[in-house]
């Protein structure tokens, strides 16, 4: 795989790379975000105590809106037609883990929408429940694993 950086042109400016000759595959990407809270955020959120509404199913539809809205918020990642998108919840402790799978049939990948789908959901806890927690930590927002394209399969280690 080439090292070279596809998003700068000769003179090192910005550019988007262009796709046009690549083939069109199945490509998916799964990512994950952490966000970690107090016990009574936790009690809320799980009691349905939270003003706002339901934090966890809210945050789902964010997550796929976010992935939806990708190329919007990354100025060089392509406007991609997406087939699919899961945002799914779970708390664990004081923590709550936060899981996107994307997939397209496309020529370029959908690892930023699938990372985009985690950090709007992850936003969307810490905006629903800032009243009851100041401290919240949005933390370990990885990709989880990625299938498609020329570079293959990828999965993240100890998966």
């Amino acid at each position: 795989m080439s090292k070279k950086l596809t998003h700068l042109d000769d003179c090192g400016r910005p550019q988007m790379v262009d796709v046009g000759a690549k083939p069109m595959t199945e490509r998916m990407a799964r990512a994950e975000a952490w966000v970690r809270t107090t016990a009574e955020a936790i009690d809320a959120i799980r009691n349905s105590q939270v003003k706002k509404g339901d934090v966890l199913r809210i945050a789902e539809l964010a997550g796929i809106q976010g992935a939806k809205r990708t190329a919007d918020l990354i100025p060089l990642c392509h406007p991609l037609p997406i087939d699919s998108v899961t945002v799914t919840t779970e708390i664990h402790g004081e923590t709550i883990r936060i899981e996107a799978t994307v997939s397209a049939y496309w020529k370029t990948g959908v690892e930023m929408e699938a990372l985009a789908a985690v950090n709007a959901a992850a936003l969307t806890v810490y905006d629903m429940t800032k009243s009851i927690d100041k401290g919240i930590v949005i933390e370990t927002v990885r990709l989880l694993e990625k299938r498609g394209g020329r570079s293959g399969d990828w999965l993240v280690s100890g998966s």
